[in-house]
């Protein structure tokens, strides 16, 4: 479990194709805490550490997370937004993230306005259907509050801090974000479903 808030942000090394799978290397400042078996949320997805060397982490990506998730398009040297798994000590400040990622989403737009910028995402109709005006989702493992709510996208108002301390500064129109909707926002829509 996680809460969207971004630690910190790593470097990918390599993103090496095994057969249907892949191993991702990264640079990750707080490698020297982590311990191998450890959950790490990477762009929004809960991977699990396979191997430590200094500050280089290996994570395998089953040929699933390749096909739901925006983690193959990695290139050498991008910037993808790390947290370490809630502990029960921790505040929650942003929203309960399990790291599963429903679905993949575009920046549609990433425009500055004043010293915010206006970032739009495309949401496919799986998704949708969990968001409400003022909710939240995760995108690339970020906790962000819906401002707008569109039939087929939301919209986001970002603030100087979350643009320097996550991969954001490095997106662009088209770029593919990793999605997941509110975990009550589920569970409700289920419960409705099954009454």
């Amino acid at each position: 479990m996680f809460t969207g808030l971004v630690e910190a942000t790593g470097r990918v090394l390599s993103l090496e194709q095994r057969g249907e799978q892949a191993r991702l290397l990264l640079d990750i400042p707080f490698a020297h805490e982590l311990e191998l078996g450890e959950s790490v949320a990477v762009n929004g997805c809960c991977l699990t550490v396979a191997q430590i060397e200094e500050n280089q982490i290996a994570f395998d990506l089953l040929a699933q997370t390749l096909s739901l998730t925006s983690l193959g398009d990695l290139l050498e040297n991008s910037l993808v937004n790390l947290e370490r798994a809630l502990l029960p000590t921790t505040r929650l400040g942003g929203h309960f993230v399990q790291g599963h990622v429903d679905a993949t989403g575009q920046v549609l737009d990433l425009s500055p306005r004043g010293q915010d910028h206006r970032l739009e995402i495309s949401l496919p109709e799986k998704v949708q259907r969990y968001c409400i005006p003022q909710g939240s989702i995760a995108i690339d493992g970020i906790s962000l509050t819906i401002a707008e709510l569109h039939a087929t996208s939301a919209v986001f108002w970002i603030i100087p801090h979350t643009i320097q301390r996550t991969n954001l500064q490095q997106k662009s129109i088209g770029s593919r974000v990793n999605l997941e909707a509110d975990l009550l926002a589920k569970y409700a829509a289920r419960f409705h479903e099954t009454r």
